[in-house]
Formats: C-alpha cells, sequence, structure tokens
C-alpha cells in the first residue's frame, strides 16, 4: 500500500512568487526519485500564501530519502527566510466508512 501525503508550504506576504518558483524547481526532480509514484504542486485559491503538495510514494523509507535529497535542501535554503514557518507535513491514514472495516 503506498503512502499518501499532504504538504502546506505558507509564504511570508510579497514573497509568493520567490517560494512559489522554488518549489516549482523541486517537482521534477522530485518525479524522477525512486518510490515517487505521484508529486503534484499547487496553491490555494483561498490563500495565495499557501502551497500544498499532494504526493503518493510508495513507502515511508522513499519519503524519508526524499526529505534528504539536495533538491529538497537547494528548495528550503532558497525560500528559508521567506517562509512564514516551518512546512506542515501530513501523511495521510485512510479512514474507513461504515462497512468498510
Amino acid at each position: 500500500m503506498s503512502l499518501q501525503v499532504v504538504a502546506l508550504i505558507t509564504a511570508k506576504p510579497g514573497s509568493e512568487e520567490l517560494v512559489g518558483q522554488a518549489l516549482a524547481e523541486l517537482v521534477t526532480a522530485t518525479r524522477g526519485e525512486e518510490g515517487c509514484l505521484s508529486y503534484e504542486l499547487n496553491r490555494s485559491g483561498a490563500d495565495g500564501t499557501v502551497f500544498v503538495t499532494v504526493e503518493q510514494w510508495r513507502d515511508q523509507a522513499d519519503l524519508d530519502a526524499h526529505m534528504q535529497t539536495p533538491h529538497v535542501a537547494q528548495a528550503f535554503t532558497t525560500a528559508g527566510e521567506h517562509l512564514a514557518g516551518p512546512p506542515a507535513i501530513h501523511p495521510l491514514v485512510p479512514v474507513a466508512s461504515p462497512g468498510e472495516q
């Protein structure tokens, strides 16, 4: 079973374009990683300072390896002081609907 992850990255007001560019550069390299099944970058339509990645990884080990890559380090070095806070990374756990247990 694969691992789904949602990450929320919030830019400081006025830094949206710089943060968005740093994250966009991360997408291609991430999609080429071993264990990355999908990786999508979005910007919130409700709050333009919030960027959201929707990710699917083969397993936790692949996500852990992703977090240690040079391209992740570069993206957060570039965006660092322009972020409103640390990224909120949410591995998702499916919730069974009644009758699916």
